[in-house]
């Protein structure tokens, strides 16, 4: 991400007249709002698998099973903590030895359940270890792997200390991922993801107590070639201290929604309603409306207690700087979308849909995170 004197400098019209922002040109297939006709989600072959069966009747419902219900299933679901489908019992992360390569496969103790953290402390030992892939839970098979180079770090990123941060929910050990400078993951050819100014919602679990100014510490839809490709090419979630496009009251942290060339607490900077962050764990959701409503949304919630609160509910900043979205459908976390690596944060859950949820679904999920972290001490 590049500060936004750069963009002043370039001519959008001659921009808009040589690219369509990441859409396939296709037509009666969506709209981006009126730059090019456009897919609405990108396009793939089969996914490695069928999504995981909704849960029976009377079994607590999972993040995924609610959005699903909800009418916007998952298209990413990615954790090294927990299944986030009521019912998934596949892997959740690979661990890697630096000594010799070795990997290892890290499942729930039980379907539905927190990771089997055991087996990673087994494998791992003594040694060093890094966490080498984050499975995708949706059955797209968005996993992702160490971010490769991009625009503004032209190498690619480092894998994250596997034991860089554990927690304990109830009585079981899980790991989390540390986010460090150079540490950062991607996935520039993802299935299912909503492209352009198609709808939205992604939300991530992360540390209150643990974030930095540098950019970005972000987890969402970001572009497919890992450069800064404009305004709108990206809508992800962000949590830290970065105040370079923008900010909200204080200090921070805040919760904003990083959309390429702007971080966004709300639809002005600096945003007052937008206040720093206390809490131990960070429930932060962005959520983009249908194409052409010029509406977007940021819910932040404590991810012990309580419920969500709307922090910004309107349209989009900056006139036709992000109206229409141009969004592109990689998935990245960790970094900004050009591959900026200079933040550092710890992670535990994220979704992503290709829909825009409901307030209900929302709070819904928000109580189910809440009955997992709700026990960390």
């Amino acid at each position: 991400m590049r500060p936004r004197h750069f963009w002043n400098e370039i001519s959008l019209v001659a921009i808009f007249g040589m690219s369509c922002w990441g859409c396939s040109i296709k037509s009666g297939s969506g709209t981006d709002g009126g730059l090019t006709a456009c897919t609405a989600v990108n396009a793939c072959t089969a996914p490695a698998s069928a999504p995981p069966v909704a849960p029976a009747l009377g079994v607590a419902k999972a993040p995924c099973d609610i959005y699903a219900e909800d009418g916007g299933p998952c298209v990413a679901a990615h954790s090294t903590a927990r299944a986030l489908f009521a019912t998934y019992d596949g892997p959740l992360y690979q661990v890697r030895k630096t000594m010799d390569g070795t990997t290892k496969d890290i499942l729930p103790l039980t379907p539905g359940g927190l990771a089997n953290s055991a087996d990673q402390d087994t494998f791992c030992g003594v040694d060093a270890c890094t966490i080498s892939i984050v499975y995708d839970q949706s059955g797209q098979a968005n996993h992702l792997t160490k971010a490769p180079a991009g625009g503004q770090k032209p190498t690619p990123d480092i894998e994250a200390n596997a034991k860089g941060v554990s927690i304990t929910a109830g009585t079981q050990k899980v790991y989390g991922i540390h986010i460090v400078p150079n540490v950062g993951y991607r996935n520039n050819d993802c299935c299912g993801t909503a492209k352009g100014d198609n709808p939205q919602t992604a939300y991530m679990v992360v540390a209150g107590n643990v974030s930095n100014g540098g950019c970005c510490f972000d987890y969402g839809n970001m572009e497919t070639n890992s450069h800064d490709n404009g305004d709108g090419t990206m809508e992800a979630v962000y949590f830290g201290t970065c105040v370079i496009w923008g900010k909200g009251a204080g200090n921070g942290p805040w919760v904003m929604g990083d959309l390429e060339n702007g971080l966004w607490a709300g639809d002005h900077s600096p945003f007052d309603p937008a206040t720093p962050i206390t809490s131990k764990f960070v429930l932060g959701m962005v959520k983009g409306d249908k194409a052409g409503k010029n509406h977007w949304a940021i819910k932040v919630g404590d991810a012990q207690a309580g419920t969500l609160k709307t922090q910004f509910d309107g349209v989009r900043p900056g006139g036709s700087r992000y109206n229409p979205m141009r969004k592109e459908g990689a998935i990245g976390l960790g970094t900004g979308g050009d591959n900026s690596s200079g933040a550092k944060g710890e992670f535990f859950e994220g979704v992503m849909t290709a829909a825009f949820s409901s307030d209900a679904a929302d709070e819904a999920v928000q109580a189910n995170v809440v009955s997992v972290y709700g026990t960390v001490q």
